[in-house]
Order: structure tokens, then sequence, then C-alpha cells
């Protein structure tokens, strides 16, 4: 948990550098939206995609990515120090986090 929680910080630190959509102040604020955003997947992310599911079914899973950047545009919300420009960029930001975490954690995260 706490390797997922560094990748998280350096993916939502990387993503800020490449992407302008996404801000964070510093290293302090990218720890604490990290956590925050890993609070609100494991909490308030389920109960979104099961009220989702027909929506979800509809478009073919797509409305995942809006799941997504819904909880990457709360938890700017909620952090002082992380600011998304709009929805749209924070779908987009959430999707480049996701890749990212995904590469960090192939590297450094592989065994379980």
């Amino acid at each position: 948990m706490l390797i997922h929680w560094i990748v998280l910080t350096l993916a939502l630190l990387i993503v800020s550098h490449l992407y302008s959509g996404l801000r964070v102040a510093n290293l302090p604020a990218a720890i604490v939206a990290a956590a925050v955003l890993g609070i609100l997947n494991a909490l308030v992310r389920p109960v979104l995609q099961f009220f989702a599911l027909p929506i979800t079914c509809l478009t073919l899973g797509l409305f995942y990515f809006v799941i997504n950047g819904l909880m990457l545009y709360w938890t700017a919300y909620l952090v002082e120090g992380l600011a998304v420009r709009s929805f749209a960029a924070a779908v987009l930001a959430s999707i480049l986090v996701s890749l990212c975490s995904l590469l960090l954690n192939a590297l450094f995260g592989g065994r379980r």
C-alpha cells in the first residue's frame, strides 16, 4: 500500500510537469493529494460505478473515464495545492495519471 501511495504521488508530479491542465504546487501537496485520491477511489468510486452501471454499459465502458476524472476533480477541490483547469482536463489528467502509475508500478512495484 505504501508503494502504491508513492507511485501515485510520483505519477501526479510527473503528469503535472507534462500536462498543463493539472498543477501540483509542491511535494507535500502531491503526497496529500495521492492519499485523498486513494481514499476517494476506495470509498466513493465503487458506489459511483454501481449507480453508473447502466450508463457505463451504454457507452461500452467509456463512462469509467468520466468517473476517474470526477475523482481527480474532487481531489483537486479538497486538496489545497492541487489544481485542475476544467472537468475535461481532469478526465484527460486522470487517464495520464493512470498510464503513468501503470508504468511506475511495472517498474517499481511489480511483485505482490
